[in-house]
């Protein structure tokens, strides 16, 4: 899919898309890297959280979720550039 076409795509799509290629795909790194970006990606909407590292499982119920809304929307930047370097997602 070509650029103009990732940006069209709602957020919720394309968090779909990246995490199904990253499990599909076995892409740890980026499934890390997501798990660290959520708090900041939070933050910046205006969610207060108290999430960190050490609270895995608050940080996995964010990940399923961080499609949807504000939170999917700052995350925007990071799944696109995640499907541009992976053009079969």
């Amino acid at each position: 899919m070509d650029t103009n076409g990732l940006e069209s795509l709602p957020a919720n799509e394309l968090h779909d898309r990246a995490v199904r290629y990253a499990v599909r795909h076995g892409d740890l790194g980026f499934l890390w890297d997501l798990l660290r970006v959520i708090p900041a990606a939070e933050a910046a909407t205006g969610h207060e959280t108290d999430a960190d590292l050490t609270k895995v499982s608050a940080l996995l119920s964010d990940a399923i979720a961080a499609g949807e809304g504000e939170l999917g929307e700052a995350l925007r930047p990071v799944y696109i550039e995640y499907l541009r370097k992976h053009p079969d997602a």
